[in-house]
């Protein structure tokens, strides 16, 4: 049977997994399963955070998401940070900053780094994340070909720039474009798009 394959618009406040075995969890957090009747044996390419939004792509086959997660394809976050950045923390992120992983120190590869000028026109963030509260803020593009756990906003921190708001706009050249949040499109070619058939 061919594997299914969906592009989701992942919102603020959704788990990235189909569901928990964990009856606290069960009763106290949602999960990406309410959005669509996904087929059966569903799994998400990698994960966004609660708090994370954007792009999460799904498939049936776990051996293209074991390959997506070790290929080193470029995933793209913009970030709205607590401040108005400067040229040389963007600098820092560019060349590799020191973060926490696991209880150990690690220093992530150098990557793509850019303020963005413009408002990226997402839709209204969470009224949980109290954007509007902070003090004046920035949005960064990051570009990354690692994935650790919660990485673009240790970096951001580490700089001394926390990110508020965090969207992923692009896996390889699979992008948001034309979705809203909730959105779940089948997407068979993704493999082909993803240059990994």
């Amino acid at each position: 049977m061919a594997h299914q394959h969906y592009k989701i618009y992942k919102p603020f406040g959704l788990i990235s997994q189909m569901g928990s075995n964990n009856i606290k969890e069960k009763r106290t957090k949602r999960f990406i399963s309410e959005l669509y009747d996904f087929v059966e044996g569903s799994m998400a390419i990698g994960r966004l955070d609660e708090k994370s939004e954007g792009l999460l792509l799904m498939t049936t086959d776990g051996k293209l998401s074991d390959t997506v997660n070790r290929s080193g394809i470029e995933k793209e976050y913009y970030a709205q940070l607590d401040g108005s950045i400067s040229p040389e923390a963007i600098e820092e992120l560019q060349q590799g900053v020191e973060i926490g992983i696991a209880g150990k120190k690690y220093r992530t590869k150098p990557c793509a780094a850019r303020l963005i000028k413009e408002d990226p026109g997402f839709p209204k963030a969470h009224p949980l994340l109290r954007v509007g509260t902070h003090r004046p803020n920035s949005w960064l593009s990051v570009t990354l070909t690692e994935g650790k756990f919660r990485q673009v906003r240790k970096m951001t921190a580490a700089v001394g720039f926390p990110t508020l708001r965090l969207v992923r706009v692009r896996i390889g050249s699979v992008t948001l474009q034309g979705m809203n949040p909730s959105d779940v499109i089948d997407f068979p070619d993704m493999p082909a798009v993803l240059n990994l058939e």
